[in-house]
């Protein structure tokens, strides 16, 4: 069965659409703040820190295009550029498996992202969507709470129950790569995330662009 034709089948609930609003100066520079300061760069060669100390002059201008693109649906094509540099991790160091992917955003696209998120956080805590077993990527909590608190406490239960206990563990090896994005705009939209905020969204994801840096030479 087709995802979106599964959730209408099983889930009755009618999801209001995204209560979006256009950013503020405040919180641009909210976020600025909030990035961690470093010395890497992405493909426009300005780093964090460069970001932070430039604020006070780039933060007008760069509010303007954040609402601009919040009200058109569209992620500034400039923005899309990563720069793909592979840690080596473990093994024969010839084999690329062994490596693993670290990109490095455009500063100024971090911000949209952070608007993003915020927003479209905030309509799933609003509307209940996420259920209380999601401990990942959610505020106040983490993956290692469901395996401190969650995992050990039904262990221990079923162990006083004089059950048995088994455990099944699932390792999505590059789970993000693995995401369909028609099913996930799909899914969104079920979920209220629609129209120009679904369109930004599915901007972001489409025509990006990456360079693989290898030894400080360009591949």
């Amino acid at each position: 069965m087709d995802p979106s034709s599964y959730l209408i089948t099983n889930f009755n609930n009618t999801f209001s659409s995204t209560d979006w609003k256009y950013a503020t100066i405040y919180e641009i520079n909210k976020i600025i703040k909030s990035l961690r300061t470093k010395n890497s760069y992405g493909y426009d060669e300005i780093p964090i820190k460069i970001l932070r100390l430039s604020a006070p002059s780039v933060i007008s201008p760069l509010t303007y295009i954040c609402n601009k693109s919040l009200s058109s649906g569209v992620f500034p094509e400039r923005l899309k550029y990563a720069i793909i540099k592979p840690v080596y991790r473990k093994g024969d160091k010839l084999l690329t498996e062994n490596y693993r992917p670290i990109s490095l955003l455009i500063s100024f696209s971090k911000i949209f992202e952070k608007l993003l998120y915020s927003r479209s956080y905030k309509h799933k805590c609003t509307n209940n969507i996420l259920v209380k077993e999601q401990y990942g990527f959610r505020i106040s909590s983490s993956t290692e709470e469901a395996a401190s608190y969650d995992v050990i406490n039904e262990i221990l239960k079923a162990i006083n129950n004089r059950l048995l206990v088994g455990g099944i563990f699932c390792d999505l090896e590059k789970a993000f790569d693995c995401v369909n994005h028609r099913i996930l705009a799909d899914k969104l939209q079920f979920y209220g995330i629609k129209g120009k905020f679904l369109a930004l969204i599915q901007s972001y994801l489409r025509g990006r662009y990456q360079k693989l840096l290898i030894d400080k030479f360009n591949a």
